[in-house]
């Protein structure tokens, strides 16, 4: 998922986003009756996870509310096109939909831009809010404390590597490094002693969007201090750091990675697609090491997801990524996770917000999360023993918690994303040196922010 938007993307991508718009016809309005649903469908058409569950809620909303209807709206597209085309449906009540599916790292943008409602008096009549975790129901806020999205999960990240490779490379089954160090070690020990296997992948670059920054870069960033403050954003001045020294050893690690040859071609990392492979392909069959990514992968492997993979749990180990220098607290991960807003020119707001309180029954809540392997943001589900043992890696990941980080998601964040993303992309290629391209996202920071900066 779990993976910006750019000016320039939005000219460019305006011709697939008139597809879309196409799709919603005269706008959520063209029916008092019927709740139309948007949301991102995987371009992986063997991942029916989304589809499958919301075609279920549907069934259990349509039959609950006689003479009632839900149209289910598709966005078949990798992250960074499934943005533009929201915000393309959103400007306008003729394709504005009643319900859609925002990332949280965007919400703040989309606020502020005025493209959705605020959930407030809804959220003050239902019950069940008082159940959802305050991180989570954090991430849903904007700037002027009100609340624009339910959250349906969350997320986080840490270290999937093979059991078969690892014991080919003479490495431990129970590896937990201590340091970058001992993963750069890892990936060298693996290209060195299994040939035809990709070492380590870390995502990056502007083709693979979110993920590269949050599952590549943040998750090295934010290692790189003392785990107190954020890295990118000081919250007293409210104001935008530039890149210092633990942003240049993040660069130089991704450097490192792809100059030694420890990651996959730099074709093949900067393919849109890339994380698809790693899910359906790379992991399954054995042919990569280490892999820096997120608690949700199970879902592609899960029966009837096309990439069935049951031994995964026999087949793969998990670490959590270790601080640059294994500092206190030793660990580093990162989360995110995704929403449901209802926008600010939907026609049937009402009835959208019925569909929400739908999903979110405690049931249907925990159907959701086991079925993307996410990771519950609803205290009953979370304390619930039947969804701890319901898949393999859920405590872990669940634990990890404890330690994670936010990203600074305020209407600037989509910006300055695309900034580290180009900041990788260019020590990726080996384009620009780490100095360079620290200098080119000083540049781009102070474009993106107004120029609200503080040196770090």
């Amino acid at each position: 998922m779990r993976p910006t938007v750019r000016l320039s993307a939005l000219v460019t991508l305006t011709a697939l986003a008139s597809t879309t718009l196409a799709a919603c016809g005269s706008g959520s309005g063209s029916d008092p009756d019927t709740v139309k649903v948007s949301f991102k469908q995987s371009t992986d058409n063997s991942i029916k996870v989304m589809d499958t569950y919301l075609a279920d809620i549907k069934k259990q909303f349509e039959k609950a509310n006689p003479g009632k209807k839900v149209e289910l709206v598709p966005i078949k597209a990798p992250d960074s096109e499934y943005y533009t085309k929201v915000q393309q449906m959103l400007r306008s009540p003729k394709t504005a939909p009643d319900l859609v599916y925002e990332d949280t790292f965007l919400i703040n943008s989309d606020i502020t831009s005025g493209y959705l409602k605020p959930l407030d008096p809804y959220l003050a009549e239902w019950k069940d809010w008082d159940q959802f975790i305050d991180t989570a129901k954090a991430a849903a806020k904007g700037e002027d404390g009100k609340t624009y999205g339910v959250p349906d999960g969350t997320d986080t990240r840490g270290l999937w590597f093979s059991k078969d490779v690892f014991a080919k490379a003479g490495l431990p089954a129970d590896w937990q490094p201590k340091t970058w160090d001992d993963v750069l070690d890892a990936a060298r020990t693996i290209k060195a002693k299994v040939p035809g296997v990709t070492p380590l992948n870390v995502y990056t670059g502007k083709p693979a969007g979110e993920a590269a920054t949050m599952q590549g870069f943040e998750m090295l960033l934010y290692g790189t201090g003392d785990g107190t403050t954020d890295p990118l954003y000081d919250k007293n001045s409210k104001k935008w750091i530039t890149a210092g020294q633990g942003f240049e050893d993040s660069l130089a690690f991704v450097e490192t990675v792809y100059k030694e040859k420890l990651g996959p071609e730099v074709s093949d990392a900067l393919d849109p697609n890339f994380g698809t492979t790693v899910r359906g392909e790379l992991l399954p069959q054995g042919k990569l090491g280490i892999a820096l990514d997120g608690s949700w992968l199970p879902q592609d492997w899960l029966e009837g997801s096309g990439h069935e993979w049951p031994e995964w749990s026999k087949e793969l180990g998990l670490a959590h990524m270790p601080t640059q220098n294994g500092q206190a607290p030793g660990k580093v991960s990162m989360s995110g996770g995704w929403t449901w807003a209802i926008p600010a020119k939907a026609a049937n707001p009402d009835l959208a917000f019925e569909f929400i309180k739908t999903m979110q029954t405690k049931a249907n809540a925990q159907k959701w999360y086991i079925a993307n392997s996410g990771i519950a943001v609803r205290e009953d589900v979370a304390n619930d023993p039947a969804y701890v043992r319901a898949q393999p890696g859920i405590k872990f990941f669940t634990d990890l918690v404890a330690s994670t980080h936010y990203r600074p998601a305020y209407p600037a964040y989509p910006k300055v994303s695309v900034a580290i993303q180009e900041a990788m992309e260019g020590v990726t290629t080996g384009d620009m040196s780490v100095e360079e391209a620290a200098r080119g996202y000083d540049e781009a920071l102070r474009e993106a922010t107004g120029d609200k900066v503080v040196e770090k």
